[in-house]
């Protein structure tokens, strides 16, 4: 019984998928009225209704979306544990497609391509350096890296893969002509420099005493979607930006940069990895995922 239930959960994801239920039973292998009669026999188990179908299409109602979210944590687990076998043993071949932070992209990322290339002959990457956050999905993506948290749709599942200091810098000849803040509220009388997009605008926050997040204010008459672009700015004097430290390592070590409000936190910067769900993960993928870590892990933080 448990088995047949499971087939029926299936079905439904299927039919989900292709959006119609003569594409999902093809999909299992299953004529449009069996894969009908499956999704009706897991309504009446569930009692209640998971699709609104009309003559031309099919739409998940509340508890069909919920139950589909459900069961989209559970099969990403199964992957997780197939792939933990299968998906290490594979060997990596075909096309990997990434979409890469720019900055970060070239800096830190693409010196490791060189590792997998040489170590996986039979691999080709295509890599787009963009700080836009590209539809994983839509736009065919095996793998995105992305710098922060991420508000993640049900398509997607993410990996920490290392973390990296957030630093608030300036220049020496900003510092200069404009003074030194002392404190957070000193922000105010300074031009910050915000990392700002159509999706996304940089927030500075600081942990407070009390466990809570504080925000650091200050104006901003200069935005960017470019993290560094930022850098660039914050080098040529023109204020303040909040940076991981991979990205102005070499600037402070040089002193064309120099550390503001040291003695706060600014928290870490997740670097996260991210894929769409899948019953399995490919090997070529995987790869690349576990050279991340392994690269990143021992050089960050």
């Amino acid at each position: 019984m448990l088995r047949a239930n499971l087939n029926d959960i299936l079905i439904f994801m299927a039919v989900v998928d292709a959006g119609s239920f003569i594409a999902g039973g093809q999909a299992m292998g299953l004529t449009r009225s069996a894969a009908g009669k499956a999704v009706i026999r897991l309504e009446d188990r569930l009692g209640a209704r998971l699709l609104n179908r009309t003559t031309r299409s099919l739409s998940l109602t509340d508890e069909g979306r919920l139950f589909y979210d459900r069961g989209l944590q559970i099969l990403a687990a199964v992957d997780d544990a197939e792939a933990s076998v299968a998906g290490r043993t594979g060997t990596p071949r075909g096309l990997l497609r990434l979409t890469l932070p720019d900055a970060f992209g070239r800096l830190v990322v693409l010196p490791l391509l060189k590792k997998y290339l040489e170590a996986w002959p039979d691999i080709q990457v295509e890599v787009s350096f963009t700080d836009r956050l590209a539809d994983i999905v839509e736009e065919g993506f095996d793998l995105a890296v992305r710098i922060g948290g991420a508000n993640l749709d049900s398509r997607l599942v993410s990996r920490v893969v290392a973390t990296y200091k957030a630093l608030l810098c300036a220049s020496p000849a900003y510092i200069a002509a404009r003074g030194e803040p002392l404190n957070l509220d000193g922000l105010a009388n300074h031009d910050c420099l915000i990392f700002s997009s159509r999706t996304r605008k940089q927030s500075w926050l600081v942990p407070g005493d009390d466990g809570s997040w504080i925000k650091a204010e200050g104006p901003s008459r200069l935005r960017m979607d470019s993290g560094e672009a930022i850098r660039d700015a914050a080098v040529a004097g023109l204020g303040i930006g909040l940076l991981p430290d991979f990205l102005v390592a070499k600037d402070l070590a040089a002193g064309r940069l120099q550390k503001v409000l040291p003695e706060l936190d600014f928290g870490d910067v997740k670097i996260l990895a991210i894929y769409p769900t899948r019953r399995l993960l490919e090997p070529r993928v995987r790869r690349f995922i576990d050279l991340l870590v392994q690269e990143l892990g021992r050089d960050a933080g």
